[in-house]
């Protein structure tokens, strides 16, 4: 699970170093779908796993296509107004609005320790984006690791619902090939599919399809199927504090004391929230 929440949080490091050498990030996101998706059909166990109805493989590569690229646009366009180490705490705050959706759903209700969590949670995003009168964050980067923190609540009940009964993997490599269409039909129609891929930028983009794409999905699941949900959620908390390190480390973006007082907010709430386990998390592809 360290393994998994480590590689997941150096994918920004590697968008922002990308962008800033003109690489477009929908064709960094095409090439690191289009490269994962064949890797992940193998760790499902083969093209013969992976095949399912063809309603419920195109209903997959439709949320992959859709679903999965409007989150990892919105996420990572907002690395042009944050860093690093403030997307992945604002991010990471998808499971208090789990909490939320699942409560205007009436599928669960939320118990006195889940308000108290929200709350906290709340803190921890006031603490770093600051109040409307002074804000600390540029709005358009918050709206979009916030909005894209939300959107990722919805998708995952919604995700859970389609795959049916079905593995994690075999859906997650349906869905992972259905950003790879339309990163790549974007990025094409777009002119920049290849803009600015020199040597050490392919590396990226293989970097973030194998590390951060496939070793981290494996290795999440194999944690997963071993710690269980509680376990691995609560563990899966150092990923923005990984983020925010390596961020300081690689790009030498400074991780104010407002920043890391919010972060540490957040993930205090979301260990309250997990500790109370609402469901749909685990059944969730990792993030991003």
């Amino acid at each position: 699970m360290l393994v998994a929440a480590c590689a997941f949080g150096s994918l920004s490091i590697g968008v922002t170093l990308a962008t800033r050498a003109g690489v477009a990030l929908i064709a960094l996101m095409a090439w690191r779908y289009a490269i994962a998706a064949p890797l992940l059909v193998l760790a499902a166990g083969g093209p013969a796993r992976v095949r399912i109805p063809a309603s419920q493989a195109l209903a997959l590569l439709l949320l992959g296509g859709g679903g999965q690229t409007l989150i990892t646009y919105l996420s990572f366009s907002s690395l042009a107004w944050l860093s690093a180490a403030q997307l992945g705490f604002l991010f990471y705050t998808y499971p208090a609005w789990v909490a939320v959706l699942m409560a205007l759903l009436g599928i669960e209700r939320l118990t006195p320790m889940r308000i108290v969590a929200l709350i906290v949670a709340l803190g921890g995003i006031a603490t770093m984006v600051g109040t409307p009168w002074s804000a600390a964050l540029p709005l358009a980067g918050v709206a979009r690791a916030l909005g894209s923190a939300v959107i990722y609540a919805a998708y995952i009940p919604l995700l859970h619902r389609m795959r049916g009964g079905h593995d994690a993997a075999v859906a997650s490599a349906w869905v992972i090939s259905g950003a790879a269409i339309v990163f790549g039909g974007w990025a094409l129609w777009q002119g920049v599919l290849l803009t600015g891929m020199t040597a050490s930028m392919w590396a990226i983009a293989l970097a973030a399809a194998v590390i951060s794409t496939t070793v981290a999905f494996i290795t999440f699941l194999r944690g997963l199927e071993v710690l269980g949900a509680v376990r691995t959620a609560i563990l899966s908390t150092v990923e923005p504090f990984w983020t925010a390190l390596f961020a300081a480390l690689v790009l030498g973006q400074a991780i104010g004391p407002m920043t890391l007082a919010g972060g540490l907010l957040i993930i205090v709430a979301i260990v309250l929230l997990q500790r109370s386990a609402h469901p749909a998390i685990p059944d969730a592809p990792p993030p991003e």
